[in-house]
Order: structure tokens, then sequence, then C-alpha cells
């Protein structure tokens, strides 16, 4: 198929391999990494591996298709995969206020926690702030990694990171709370908090005041003061957020962790995909290859587009000679036109992974066709699991 000329992305060699520790499924939204992330825990496991699969917003047919009722932000081992071969799949979804819940909890006092926990602007910013999500993955998979080294509960993570716009953002979300926390927007906030008396004259000057009355009109003045709260509460644990996330930041550069970027045979997601190759080839990542997901696949490849158009059209004009409605025996000329149709489609999509492998020689690829329906159970994942490995 659209292989040619392109290695195959070797799957199972990959999940199979004891030196493999981490798995990323990265790629723009709407791809199917989701998906992937699961039908790869699947394989992993039932391969003999013991795998946890960390999950971002999936929709809730993925949930079941797991045999689970819901996913939150504990993992649960899915029931009827690995066992036989002695392996395991646990499964989780980031639930991000929690996870930056327990951040608090793990790295600060008891009276400090209750402080940021019960902050209307921390209840807001651990919801919805532009990178927490991004952030709180890279914490959660720093979490799984370092249970998994303590006592052995998994030798696989598996991470579907989260929907993005940019290449690689949760990659730069650490980066990016550093710049939020170091700007000169917060050190305004601060200053009352880390100066009194004198002290406070020198550092929150005039302009400073000047500056704070009007947020406070701007924002009211009951809102700054819990940012002020929050961020000098937060100022404390900052140490904290950075060590951690350059940790993990370093663990997704090692041998040990792959990451797969996941694609569409789309010009606007095979962009998005040359975006994110050149992106970890510039950070140092190490690519395990790009799975293109839902390439059409013809039921009949011998069949081209326009002998199947050609085809039909000689039927229609025999019909309208024959003058009759009575069924004709042999393909109907709406089945050779959906076929042509559908062989159009097909050849669009071999000829953009064609010309993306072109441009990225030495990048393996796996090509997974479309489906018919919906994944909703394990054998569903299977199926997927084993276009993974065949390539296309």
């Amino acid at each position: 198929m659209a292989r040619r000329g392109a290695e195959r992305l070797d799957v199972d060699r990959l999940l199979t391999d004891p030196d493999t520790g981490i798995v990323v499924c990265c790629g723009s939204g709407g791809v199917g990494k989701t998906t992937t992330a699961a039908a790869l825990g699947v394989r992993a496991a039932e391969a003999g591996r013991r795998v946890v699969v960390l999950t971002i917003d999936p929709a809730r047919r993925l949930a079941q298709s797991l045999g689970l009722t819901e996913l939150d932000n504990t993992p649960r081992p899915v029931e009827g995969v690995g066992a036989a071969a002695g392996g395991s799949l646990d499964a989780m979804m980031l639930d991000m206020k929690r996870t930056f819940d327990e951040v608090v909890l793990a790295h600060s006092t008891p009276e400090k926690a209750r402080q940021i926990l019960d902050n209307p602007f921390y209840q807001s910013v651990s919801s919805s702030f532009a990178g927490t999500q991004e952030y709180m993955a890279m914490e959660k998979l720093g979490q799984l990694r370092a249970q998994a080294d303590r006592d052995g509960t998994w030798d696989l993570v598996i991470v579907d990171t989260p929907p993005s716009r940019s290449a690689l953002d949760f990659l730069d979300a650490p980066k990016r709370l550093g710049s939020f926390l170091d700007g000169r927007f917060v050190r305004l906030l601060m200053a009352p908090a880390k100066a009194s008396g004198r002290a406070y004259l020198k550092v929150f000057s005039v302009g400073a005041n000047l500056a704070a009355a009007t947020l406070s009109k701007v924002l009211g003045g009951q809102f700054l003061a819990d940012v002020q709260t929050f961020v000098a509460a937060l100022d404390t644990m900052f140490g904290g957020f950075r060590q951690r996330a350059d940790v993990t930041y370093a663990l997704l550069g090692e041998p040990s962790t792959a990451f797969v970027v996941v694609a569409a045979p789309e010009r606007d997601a095979l962009r998005e995909a040359t975006f994110f190759v050149d992106r970890l080839a510039a950070e140092g990542m190490p690519l395990a290859g790009v799975v293109v997901n839902r390439m059409q696949v013809l039921a009949a490849p011998g069949l081209s587009g326009s002998r199947a158009a050609a085809a039909a059209e000689q039927l229609e004009d025999r019909a309208d000679d024959a003058d009759t409605d009575a069924p004709q025996p042999g393909p109907t000329p709406a089945l050779l036109r959906l076929h042509a149709a559908l062989a159009e489609v097909a050849a669009r999509h071999e000829a953009r992974v064609r010309q993306f492998a072109a441009s990225h020689p030495g990048v393996p690829l796996s090509m997974v066709p479309a489906g018919a329906t919906d994944i909703h159970d394990l054998d569903g994942l299977r199926s997927v699991g084993a276009s993974l490995a065949s390539g296309g």
C-alpha cells in the first residue's frame, strides 16, 4: 500500500522490548491518539507486559470498550486482558484538578495546602488555566513511572498526550509555568507578600501602587487579593514544580522512551505530524515512528476508480436503452459509483502518505485502515492493534 519505499514501524518489537518503558502517543486532535494508545496497551499486555495506559479525555465508548464503567485519576484493571501471557493492563484518565490537588498536598505543609486548595483563584486555575492539562500530564507521567520503579507495578507506561494545536505543548508546559511565575505581572502581585514596612515602600513603588490600583479596578479588589494570596502560597512550591518537570523532561529523552506520532491521511494532519517529527528531532527525543490512522482501503483493489465509473455509465446507458426497471445481474451503477468515489479517496490518501514518507526518509510508518464502525469492545481494540503491527 502507501508503505512502499518507507520502513515499516515494527510495533510488536517496540512493545515487547523489555527496554521500552514509556510509549508516548502524540499528535494533533482528532486523529485517533487515544484509540491508538489503548490498542497498544491491549496488545502489549497480551504479549506479557504489565501496562498502564494514561488517557486524556477519552470518549465514553473507549472506556466501555475496555470493559470499564468509568475512567478516572486512579489506574483501574482491565479484566480479561493479558493474564494468559502473564501480562496485565490498567487504564486511567487524567483528572488535571485532582492531580494538581495531589501535588499541592504532597509538596506543602497541611496548613499551606489548605490555604491553596481553598483559594478561589486556585480553584479556577487548577481547572482551566492555559497549560494546566499539559503540565499535569507531565506530573502524572512522573508519578506513574516513579511508582513503577518503586514497586514494579508496571513495566510499561503508555501516554495519550493532550490534544494540542501546537506541537508537543506538554513539553513546553513547564517552561510556560516558569515564565508565568517569573513574569513581571506575578512579581508585581507578589511584592506585598515579600515586603513589609519601609521595605515595602521601596519594592512596591508608586508605579506599582498605581498598577495595583488599576488591576483592582479592572479585576475587583477581592479577586486581586485572591490572586496575590495564591501566588504567594504557590511560590513556596515552585522549586518543586520546576525540579519534577526537569526530571520528567529528562526521562522523556532516555532510550527507554519511544514517541509514536499519530496522524490521519489528510493534508493538515500530516502537516502537524511533520511539525511533531521535526520538533522531536530538534529536542533529541527518541522517535519510534509514525502511525497514519483511517487509511481508505478498497474491498476490490484491482478495480480502479475510472474503470468503475465507466462501468457504471455503461450499465446506466443499457438500462435507458432497455427502458425497464427490472433488476440487472451483477454490480449496480450505484455500487460502482460508490467504489469509484472510495477509490479516489484511497488514491489521495496513498499519494499524501507517500509524499510524507519521501520527505521523512528513515522514519518508520504504520498504516491503519479506516474502520466501518466505531471501536466499542476489546475485540475492536485488538483489531486495531493487529493493524498497527502489520503496518497496513
